[in-house]
């Protein structure tokens, strides 16, 4: 199983240019229809989880670009079929994680793109191209990017629930997989809840701004690019149970070890 502190043999500079290319290559149909009038489809027979046009031309781009250049690769996307592979490497893509927020011209979506080596994230980004930031991490280093800025990031200090600010999307992925008195227990103990963030709030986290991100139910596509963000930036992120987070599910991101623990004690004990 290779770490995910090494490429495995690819060129670094090749992998973050691509990256940064596809994240434009998708911003080439997000931003025209952001804030506009959509046709909005559900996904779902009951409940609602949105798609547009946006999302499934924009994961057409960014799966063009990524084949032009690694034709050998997999591909694992939000809106189409996955495109298989024998060998190690496998992109990841969510042209628009938080479709909800983009239907309602919110600027907490963003675009998703990471690399696995052998099921494991190793580079990613967030781009946000409405306020023109992008997220970027690659083994080693993780950088914001904002017209000609760019400086690096790091996660907080903060090791104690007490003084933790806490994010989740919404608190209706708890309602649905069964997890609410987990998560009101957390809640109960920190600093400060926010809610509607999306991607966003992973991307503050690797900042420094948001301590930890809770939620339940997360696909691959939510998670695994975001993942390289918040190891290369000082934090941790597992599923609730420990294991690695790059298949979704019940997730916890947090700017420390310290408060990854005490964060999985209180979940864990309040599902016992």
């Amino acid at each position: 199983m290779t770490s995910p502190s090494s490429l495995a043999g690819l060129d670094p500079i090749r992998v973050r240019q691509t990256l940064l290319d596809a994240a434009e290559a998708a911003a080439t149909h997000t931003m025209p229809r952001f804030r506009t009038a959509l046709a909005v489809d559900n996904k779902w027979s009951q409940g609602f989880d949105p798609v547009t046009e946006a999302d499934r031309q924009a994961e057409i781009a960014v799966r063009d670009l990524i084949a032009s250049r690694f034709p050998d690769h997999g591909i694992i996307g939000e809106e189409w079929d996955e495109k298989a592979t024998k060998g190690r490497f496998q992109w990841i893509v969510d042209p628009i994680d938080g479709t909800r927020a983009y239907i309602s011209g919110v600027p907490v979506w963003g675009t998703l793109i990471g690399l696995m080596i052998d099921g494991r994230a190793a580079a990613g980004l967030m781009a946000q191209p409405f306020t023109g930031e992008t997220f970027l991490a690659m083994p080693g280093n993780a950088e914001f990017r904002r017209h000609d800025q760019t400086r690096p990031l790091h996660t907080s200090n903060i090791t104690q629930l007490s003084q933790a600010k806490l994010t989740a999307t919404t608190p209706d992925l708890f309602a649905k997989t069964d997890t609410e008195n987990a998560w009101n227990a957390l809640r109960s103990k920190v600093l400060q809840t926010r809610y509607g963030l999306d991607c966003y709030g992973y991307c503050l986290l690797a900042a420094g701004h948001i301590d930890l991100v809770v939620e339940a139910g997360l696909k691959d596509v939510d998670i695994c690019p975001l993942i390289p963000l918040i190891e290369n930036t000082g934090g941790i992120v597992t599923t609730w149970d420990g294991g690695h987070a790059e298949k979704g599910g019940n997730c916890v991101a947090a700017a420390t070890r310290e408060l990854h623990d005490a964060a999985l004690k209180v979940l864990r004990d309040a599902q016992t």
